[in-house]
């Protein structure tokens, strides 16, 4: 997912604009998945919206049977608001899948233009997208689309991967792409991708990195980013399916 729009603080105690409830609420989506309870805080963050005006707007979509709020602040989507999301996440992953199998573009400018375009894309227009494509279950992240089975096994961090264990690359946190945008283009470069095979060497314990070894290099890797890709550990001679 590619950074959000900021969406538009309309006026107090008014009806919300369509834009405004639909960044809530594929934000909320977003953040549940990844980090699990959703704070207003943590959406102020995501948003680049102030504090107070979360709050509010948070309190008109309650009361607009968007979402809930509870007594500990945290925020959870109602039915209505998590059909909308999960509407608006499957058009974007479909746009980036389209982009890239059928347009070839790599992974992080179908991300960005997946942003600009899903707005003006109808549920009728993606599901056109979705049976030309064939029905797949992530974007080209590995993040999977609405409605479909998981592709993959149980998956772990690729920090709390053991030193000589063999895994296969099979997400990318949402968190990685909004935080970090330019983190696609460098794990590309280094053909960190959705389906790569990598284990990881022993660290020496003065470096401050993870050293990753993929398509016959050994690349070193903060921590935090290694902790937001997701893998798969598989056998060292197994084949690696396609997803």
């Amino acid at each position: 997912m590619g950074a959000m729009a900021r969406p538009a603080a309309g006026h107090s105690g008014g009806a919300i604009r369509s834009d405004t409830i639909k960044a809530y609420v594929e934000t909320i989506f977003y953040i549940r998945f990844e980090e699990g309870r959703v704070r207003p805080g943590r959406l102020a963050d995501w948003m680049g919206v102030r504090a107070p005006t979360v709050t509010a707007t948070l309190h008109r979509l309650e009361r607009d049977g968007w979402v809930l709020i509870a007594q500990d602040r945290s925020v959870s989507l109602t039915d209505r608001g998590e059909e909308l999301a999960e509407s608006i996440v499957r058009t974007h992953r479909l746009l980036e899948r389209w982009l890239t199998d059928a347009l070839g573009f790599d992974w992080a400018v179908a991300d960005e233009e997946a942003q600009l375009l899903a707005p003006a894309v109808s549920d009728r227009v993606a599901d056109r997208i979705d049976q030309l494509l064939g029905g797949p279950s992530t974007c080209p992240h590995g993040n999977l689309i609405p409605g479909r089975s998981r592709p993959y096994g149980e998956l772990v961090p690729l920090s709390e991967l053991s030193p000589g264990v063999t895994a296969v690359v099979r997400r990318i946190s949402e968190v990685a792409e909004h935080d970090a945008p330019d983190l696609l283009r460098e794990l590309e470069s280094y053909e960190l991708m959705t389906g790569a095979r990598v284990t990881v060497a022993t660290a020496s314990p003065s470096v401050q990195a993870i050293p990753v070894q993929v398509a016959g290099s050994t690349r070193p890797l903060g921590t935090k980013v290694a902790s937001l890709i997701w893998v798969e550990v598989v056998d060292d001679d197994a084949e690696v399916p396609q997803e």
